[in-house]
């Protein structure tokens, strides 16, 4: 059960450094080895679009998956 929770924490804090990231434009996070390949192929604009509502479903997964453990949804 303890392991449930740690995966949904992982969701909602990986969820909110991207969005974050996007908000405030961190370069650090969009000149990554990871993330280079979305900035230069669609742009940083689109890029900073694109986690903010990555970050935005991975924070309601883990909202909703603590949801329907504790038998509320």
């Amino acid at each position: 059960m303890i392991t449930h929770y740690i995966i949904q924490s992982v969701f909602v804090l990986v969820g909110l450094m991207a969005v974050l990231a996007a908000v405030f434009n961190w370069d650090w996070f969009f000149t990554a080895n990871n993330t280079r390949f979305i900035v230069e192929n669609v742009g940083r604009v689109r890029a900073r679009l694109f986690y903010t509502v990555i970050g935005l479903f991975m924070i309601a997964t883990g909202v909703f998956f603590f949801l329907t453990l504790q038998g509320m949804i």
